[in-house]
């Protein structure tokens, strides 16, 4: 049997590349024979980096930059074919960098990615992917954009603080200092959002609580942020607020629109670097998961990608799930078995200390009962 293993990350406990092995030893453990072929997945999210430099013959490069607090962080990016960086703004700005008392969009920045980006420019890199997943942000790409020459200033004249915050301040922008390296740069953003920038399905309206955000700051940021879109389209003399994906990691995705920027799929992208379909195409089976699912998995995530590919295929595609949630008869119309690692009840602390467990022994036994068919 030609069995292709391609999961995401369970987020907050195990990588798509330890998941992808993990799986892979629970299927030999049942049929030694099988050949496995490892695709380890990512949507632009945690993750993004590793999938990407373990299906690429590239550098690490080490950096330290500017974290989502303004502290110093020691963070890494990748570099392929001497060209070509790719850069994950969860390792930068992450979410998971943020301890849960101290989310707060007033004071995080993205000011570390523009660090990131003028590195790879130092470098001679003209081709780049962000994965803009898993952001602690809600600035609006503002940080970046300062730190790559953008002028920002308040009412009064006065340059705004590159933190959250400095959005709310801001009334006009400039783009004379821009970075000219940037004219002649090829920027594929991954995500996994369609959210525009502002409004009820914007940024701030949908994302910021989970990064802190009380009521109050989602009003005054979802205002703040029109304001600011509205500035840097007038700069440009460009429309980019509405443009699907503009939302994205707090409004990165529209702040690297304005620099010329075409977001994607990510998990489009990754498995066309990685030939996933190629794969999926001659196998007999494909195994996928992630840490949790629901109807928003078929929407931009990658085992909703991957099913998507199977069922083109005709190939019989299992989901492994952290948890699942919603309309399951939804997910079951596109994968042909959807089946939670958890085996009983336990605390969701417990649940990703022994996701390892957990997803080896249900691997196992979706293998054992396929064998006996």
């Amino acid at each position: 049997m030609n069995i292709v293993v391609a999961p995401d990350s369970f987020k907050g406990s195990l990588t798509s590349i330890y998941a992808s092995k993990i799986m892979e030893r629970a299927i030999k453990t049942i049929d030694e024979d099988c050949h496995v072929s490892l695709k380890p997945m990512a949507d632009g999210g945690e993750g993004t980096l590793e999938s990407l430099f373990s299906a690429s013959s590239g550098i690490r490069v080490p950096i330290t930059c500017t974290g989502p607090l303004g502290e110093q962080i020691d963070t890494s990016y990748a570099i392929v074919d001497s060209n070509l960086a790719i850069i994950e703004c969860a390792s930068i700005a992450g979410l998971v960098q943020v301890p849960m008392d101290k989310r707060n969009p007033d004071v995080t920045t993205t000011f570390g990615l523009g660090e990131v980006i003028r590195d790879a420019l130092d470098r001679g890199c003209r081709s780049f992917v962000l994965g803009l997943g898993g952001s602690a942000t809600n600035d609006g790409g503002l940080g970046m954009l300062q730190t790559l020459g953008m002028e920002a200033y308040d009412g009064n004249g006065n340059t705004v603080t590159p933190f959250g915050k400095g959005v709310k301040d801001l009334m006009d922008v400039s783009f004379s200092g821009i970075d000219t390296r940037l004219a002649d740069a090829d920027i594929k953003v991954a995500c996994d959002v369609d959210n525009p920038l502002c409004g009820e399905r914007g940024a701030t309206r949908v994302f910021g609580p989970q990064k802190g955000a009380k009521a109050d700051q989602v009003e005054q940021y979802d205002l703040a942020l029109d304001v600011y879109g509205s500035a840097i389209e007038s700069s440009l003399e460009k429309k980019l607020k509405d443009i699907p994906g503009a939302g994205a990691a707090g409004g990165l995705g529209f702040a690297l629109l304005a620099l010329g920027g075409n977001l994607v799929s990510g998990a489009h992208l990754l498995g066309d670097l990685i030939n996933v379909e190629d794969a999926i195409e001659n196998a007999d089976l494909v195994l996928t998961g992630e840490g949790q699912s629901d109807e928003q998995t078929l929407y931009g995530k990658a085992p909703g990608y991957i099913a998507s590919i199977a069922k083109k295929y005709q190939v019989p595609v299992i989901l492994m799930s952290g948890g699942l949630e919603g309309d399951l008869d939804i997910l079951r119309a596109r994968f042909t078995g959807c089946f939670s690692i958890v085996n009983k009840p336990m605390s969701l602390e417990v649940c990703i200390e022994k996701a390892d467990e957990l997803l080896f022994e249900q691997t196992k036994q979706v293998i054992q009962l396929l064998k006996n068919f």
